[in-house]
């Protein structure tokens, strides 16, 4: 105990050292009324150059995050704009041959050879990479949300989602690729400040920076902000995407960040999209891979607005309607998805590829069919001919107006089926939003109820789907139903049907996706028209509460459905009656500050967990086991010097409370603070902690945890002393760091914060250790690398508090703490899953 009298242990997170005398900041000292010689100071200043340098290489690297997701959205745009071309060009040049000679049915070969082939290719990439199937968007949710999901953000996920979207799109399936580009450029941003990939394993730099956790995550929230500009050249909406729908931790810096992040995805795409597809280099025409055009009126009808005040109580029943809508489909899609869990995920993976067969086989001929038969021949209006000053709506309406299909329709007619379901759904979109031409009502309802059952589905097979733009689809047809029906039957001539196709494409997303601030700011920014933010808005509010009344968002159900732990925002006000320790986890794994390798093997072989409490046993017999062991010697002279230095901190803060001019609270440092020397406060603390304590079962720490414990064992009291995590411990076995009984832990090699942190984010794994280099009788001294003062929360803490502080500060592990410093649980956020507090609340109930 003398040796730890006049030392001190001063700790960071991952390191600690310990001096001849106790080193305190200047800030410290004057709140303990201390002072101290400058030669005494030995910890560096703060090296606010490298801060500075940092600084500057995150707002490089995010800006390179911005640039190269928006070649990776030019990338996939420019090649499904290729193949679908090809496709649809050589399959409507054999309608317009075949349907004078009667072979249809090669026609339709055709369209089915192009779309199983590349339906084949998506499939295959999600078989080499299965992370890559789905849009990708409810793992990045839980990415951000504090959830690692293995592979999710890996370089060989990128590649087959990009290649794998390119061919699903193609191939003529009811899905998207704005979804997935929310995905691209999540891996994009998670990957590239590492400068290293393990699918590619030659590409390695030794790269000082971004080498946490906290890091990484940021830079996810800015790929995935980036890609949602990309998409739909939104960069205002990204950023409130990744905030409203991924981030757990956020700050002010943190918001620059990702702004200037999305900027640099859509002006990059928008750049290289305008030159290639109108050569007007740095005109910035284009600013998204899904572009609403402009919404105008026609000069030739005076009566139009684009809505009037009146409109709105359409808006809000059209809102309660997409909201059951989105319901329904998630209903569907769920139950769809749990008869896969069930039925197909578990057979062989040749049948998840026969499964997309199979929906791109029925998707293709009910297209073909219904162009072909269903379909009505409509006049075509001349107002879609006349010229317009602007360009952006020169573009929309010849993009419209070629896009319209005249299958066995007479001139100046077309046909209004074979115009929404021949052409690629962005211009099934256009058509809706932008042709003054009328479509058949039953042409409509037909396609939206054809759309509806497909794209529900469609989405959840093994490809690379996105599920935004089949939304915005089909809910532009129940919009564009709902104007016609106002129009044609009540006589409402002032109506815009464009903006009920907007209203209604809102109202069904909003519906199945229950997104609301971001979602109203990504329309409006597509849209370009800033007047429409009040009906869009009251659209996805309505449609959100209605939809939230029967189930949860499509994303969130396939979230819950794959067992991710994630947390909400806030938890209900009923959770309240629960505490710390009605929640935490009290059966601990945990590590002595000296344990040997065999014990923290068998520790690591036989539990999952990602961390691990730093404790010391509280024991009536302490001398005795001193005598009789160096091992255990060490671990009570470490808890005694912790102790000793937490006692003498308190001590000197209760000396400079004197100073205040409060009486009551100079008389409770009166009573406190006593004139022992140290030698004496010491001989008292042992008295103490004899007193408090009974002996306890003779456990040394070279001595794994065991099932067999009994419940006094497994409950004895723990002192603790801090966190360290398994990569940690990995790290350690690994580099050979540890001390024989023989030798001090001094003699100990030290490692750094670069050592410890070389092989992130991929440390090594325990079973692939070779325990032949390990004698398991050497000691491992983890207290340099633990982390001393992770949050803690007292056992009675609130629930709502211990959500709060779990979620803000994007923890993984919370002990729970008493009093007296002991260790008596663990919370972890399956402990505060929704779930999980609703069975421990009705337990609570019971026991009343």
């Amino acid at each position: 105990m003398a040796g730890c009298r006049g030392s001190l242990c001063c700790c960071c997170r991952w390191c600690c050292c310990c001096g001849e005398r106790e080193t305190r900041t200047p800030e410290e000292l004057t709140i303990l009324g201390e002072t101290q010689e400058e030669e005494d100071e030995i910890l560096p200043r703060k090296d606010y150059e490298k801060g500075r340098r940092y600084e500057a290489v995150k707002w490089m690297m995010v800006f390179a995050i911005g640039v190269c997701t928006g070649l990776v959205g030019l990338f996939v745009d420019f090649f499904v704009r290729l193949f679908t071309q090809l496709k649809f060009g050589v399959v409507q040049a054999s309608v317009e041959e075949c349907s004078q000679k009667g072979c249809l049915a090669l026609s339709l070969l055709e369209l089915l050879g192009f779309n199983l082939t590349f339906v084949f290719f998506a499939s295959l990439l999600v078989l080499i990479e299965p992370v890559a199937a789905g849009s990708g968007i409810p793992e990045i949710k839980c990415y951000l949300n504090g959830v690692k999901v293995p592979g999710i953000v890996r370089l060989r996920t990128l590649l087959c989602k990009v290649f794998g979207v390119l061919f699903s799109v193609a191939g003529g399936l009811f899905v998207g690729k704005e979804g997935p580009m929310i995905h691209s450029g999540a891996v994009v941003g998670a990957g590239l400040p590492q400068f290293q990939s393990l699918s590619l394993r030659k590409i390695q730099f030794n790269f000082p920076y971004f080498r946490s956790d906290r890091d990484k995550r940021d830079f996810v929230s800015a790929g995935a902000a980036a890609g949602v500009a990309a998409a739909f050249g939104a960069p205002i909406g990204g950023t409130l995407f990744s905030l409203e729908e991924g981030s757990s931790f956020w700050n002010q810096g943190l918001t620059w960040k990702v702004l200037f992040c999305s900027m640099s995805a859509t002006f990059t795409l928008n750049f290289f999209r305008s030159g290639i597809q109108f050569g007007s280099w740095g005109s910035f025409q284009l600013p998204g891979l899904l572009n609403f055009g402009e919404f105008k009126c026609s000069d030739s009808d005076k009566k139009c607005h684009l809505w009037t005040a009146m409109d709105l109580g359409f808006f809000v029943v059209m809102g309660v309607v997409g909201g059951l809508l989105g319901a329904t489909f998630n209903c569907l899609n769920k139950r769809l998805a749990k008869y896969r869990v069930r039925n197909v995920h578990p057979k062989p993976k040749l049948v998840r590829v026969l499964e997309s067969l199979l929906v791109s086989l029925v998707t293709t001929v009910v297209v073909f069919v219904a162009s072909m038969v269903l379909g009505e021949c409509r006049q075509m209006s001349s107002a879609s001919q006349v010229g317009n000053d602007s360009f952006v709506l020169q573009v929309t309406s010849e993009e419209v107006n070629s896009s319209i299909k005249t299958f066995f329709c007479p001139n100046e007619t077309y046909n209004d089926m074979a115009t929404l379901f021949f052409n690629s759904q962005e211009s099934g979109i256009l058509q809706l939003f932008h042709q003054d031409s009328t479509f058949s009502p039953i042409t409509l309802a037909l396609f939206f109820v054809l759309y509806f059952v497909l794209a529900c589905w469609t989405y959840g097979i093994s490809v690379p789907s996105g599920l935004f733009v089949p939304s915005l689809l089909c809910g532009a047809a129940f919009g564009r139903l709902v104007a016609n029906i106002l129009k044609s039957y009540i006589g409402l001539g002032h109506i815009y049907s464009g903006t009920f196709a907007l209203i209604g494409a809102a109202a069904f997303l909003g519906g199945v996706v229950r997104m609301s601030i971001s979602l109203t700011v990504i329309l409006i920014e597509s849209t370009s028209e800033i007047t429409y933010g009040l009906p869009i808005m009251v659209t996805l509010m309505v449609a959100k509460w209605t939809g939230d009344f029967f189930n949860k968002g499509i994303y969130d159900i396939h979230v819950g459905l794959r067992g991710v732990p994630l947390l909400e925002w806030e938890t209900e006000v009923e959770m309240d009656k629960l505490r710390a320790s009605d929640i935490m986890e009290p059966n601990l794994t945990y590590v002595y500050p000296h344990t040997r390798i065999q014990s923290l093997v068998s520790i690591l072989r036989t539990t999952v967990h990602h961390a691990f409490p730093v404790v010391t046993e509280n024991r009536g017999n302490e001398k005795e086991f001193m005598k009789g062991n160096q091992l255990i010697s060490n671990n009570i002279k470490y808890k005694k010097c912790s102790i000793l230095t937490r006692a003498g901190e308190q001590r000197r803060r209760s000396q400079s409370m004197k100073s205040y001019p409060s009486s009551e609270l100079r008389n409770v440092c009166d009573e406190h603070v006593t004139s022992e020397d140290p030698g004496e406060k010491e001989d008292l603390l042992q008295q103490m902690l004899e007193r408090r304590y009974t002996p306890y079962p003779n456990l040394y720490p070279d001595q794994s945890p065991s099932e067999d414990w009994t419940m006094e064992e497994r409950f004895r009291p723990l002192t603790f002393h801090g966190l360290i995590l398994r990569s940690q411990l990995v790290t350690l076995l690994v580099r050979g760091v540890c001390y024989s009984e023989s030798q001090s832990s001094a003699s100990q090699p030290r490692l750094s914060y670069a050592e410890m942190a070389e092989d992130y984010p991929r440390y090594p794994d325990i079973h692939d250790l070779d325990l032949t280099l390990l004698n398991p009788r050497m000691i491992v001294d983890v207290t340099p690398y633990m982390n001393p003062a992770p949050f803690t929360v007292s056992p009675n803490t609130h629930v709502s508090q211990v959500f709060n502080l779990f979620r803000t500060m994007g923890l993984r592990h919370l002990p729970v703490v008493n009093a007296v410093g002991e260790i008596v649980g663990v919370i972890t956020r399956h402990n505060l899953t929704r779930e999980f507090l609703q069975a421990r609340l009705r337990q609570h109930y019971q026991t009343l």
